[in-house]
């Protein structure tokens, strides 16, 4: 830092020139929602991206899934769920490569468009294949052992990363990483057996069934379950949005916000078995109703805790609550998806948990630039205690329907 005390605005991982930068406030460790994918905020704020900016890039990613999922179901009917997963691992590696060796901003926020778009096709082709090969009375333990695998990698994952940016000290290198991640993954799926051969299109059979057509023909059953996944999407998006504005709020620096949540990561890896053996045993509406009760009181209570104890026992609490949701909406498609069509249906389905994930946030942000944090806090908690009368009531329905399908 030279020059009469002013930010040069050149950039390292550490900060503004060879030292962090403490003199612009944009440049500070702040609670904002770039937090949930700082590699990709700091790439983009080396590429001249301002704060806001950073923001937006990160939130392609979510916007890229959501584009995604309807062309997902169509492209998984038309190839099969094995080779989707070849093809979403192929295009994820070389999205990450142009990320990687992305000259401007443009050139990064459309590899993480294309990511996104991937990244549904992957979650899609791995929730069919759940489907065809998982028995129905083990399938929720299935649905949510496939949701605890995406929380350890995400658990995992930053420490190789943090380990490759310390050695390179360039932000771009976890790209690289994440690119051979994208192509180990498809060529883990090629050299497996291919348990789905018998369902995929094949030169003699007919051409897929439009994917509009199908959401057409089961659109009471996606309004009815879907509009409880927008319900429990939406929940646990709360918890990353405003919990580290909070701690901002209460001034919890963001290296101790940090290990708050990787507390409450940690704890969630705990639960996602035994919150697919209560789905099967008990119903899916127990932990369904549990996930948006536990969210939703943690949010309400959160202008409470002025403390760090407070608000580290508040995020464990809603870490409870997502962590025994692991796995809960695959289930839900999968019990509902019809056996024809399967693909296209479940890209309708994972529509609508995109639009509970990605418009929750919006929401949020309309909310807090009215009002102060603390308002938006207890509104939203109390409509997500709302909201869980809504999901108890239809997913119980689907838990009566199932319990007399198999009676």
């Amino acid at each position: 830092m030279r020059g009469g005390g002013r930010c040069r605005g050149t950039r390292t991982p550490s900060g503004c020139g060879t030292s962090p930068c403490r003199l612009r406030p944009e440049h500070r460790q702040r609670g904002r929602p770039e937090r949930r994918h700082p590699v990709l905020a700091l790439h983009a704020r080396d590429l001249g991206a301002s704060v806001g900016q950073a923001a937006l890039v990160v939130a392609l990613l979510g916007l890229g899934s959501l584009l995604g999922s309807l062309p997902a179901g169509a492209l998984v009917a038309r190839l099969g769920e094995r080779r989707a997963l070849i093809v979403a691992g192929l295009v994820d590696a070389a999205a990450m490569v142009a990320a990687a060796l992305a000259p401007t901003l443009t050139v990064l926020a459309v590899a993480v468009v294309v990511t996104g778009m991937a990244w549904s096709v992957f979650l899609l082709a791995r929730q069919g294949f759940l489907i065809v090969v998982a028995p129905v009375h083990l399938r929720a333990r299935a649905m949510s052992t496939l949701g605890g695998s995406h929380r350890m990698g995400g658990f995992v994952g930053p420490v190789p990363g943090g380990v490759l940016i310390g050695a390179t000290g360039q932000v771009s290198s976890v790209f690289w990483l994440g690119a051979a991640m994208g192509l180990m993954a498809a060529l883990v799926v090629r050299a497996a057996p291919d348990l789905t051969a018998g369902l995929e299109q094949t030169p003699g059979t007919p051409a897929p069934t439009r994917v509009l057509s199908v959401i057409w023909e089961h659109r009471r059953t996606l309004a009815s379950v879907g509009s409880a996944v927008v319900v429990i999407s939406g929940a646990r998006t709360l918890r990353i949005t405003l919990l580290p504005l909070w701690a901002e709020q209460i001034g919890v620096s963001a290296a101790t916000t940090s290990l708050v949540f990787g507390l409450a990561a940690f704890l969630e890896i705990l639960l996602f078995y035994p919150a697919g053996w209560v789905m099967d045993r008990y119903g899916r509406s127990v932990v369904a109703v549990t996930v948006v009760l536990l969210i939703g009181a943690g949010v309400l209570l959160l202008p409470l805790s002025q403390g760090l104890i407070g608000f580290t026992l508040l995020a464990l609490l809603m870490a409870v609550g997502n962590g025994l949701g692991s796995g809960i909406v695959m289930t839900l498609g999968a019990d509902t998806a019809p056996e024809q069509d399967r693909a296209q249906y479940l890209g309708g389905f994972r529509l609508a948990g995109d639009l509970g994930g990605s418009g929750t946030p919006l929401l949020l942000s309309g909310l807090t630039f009215l009002a102060p944090l603390a308002v938006a806090c207890v509104t939203a908690g109390t409509v997500c205690l709302l909201g869980a009368g809504w999901v108890a009531h239809r997913v119980g329905r689907l838990d009566r329907r199932r319990r007399s399908a198999d009676g």
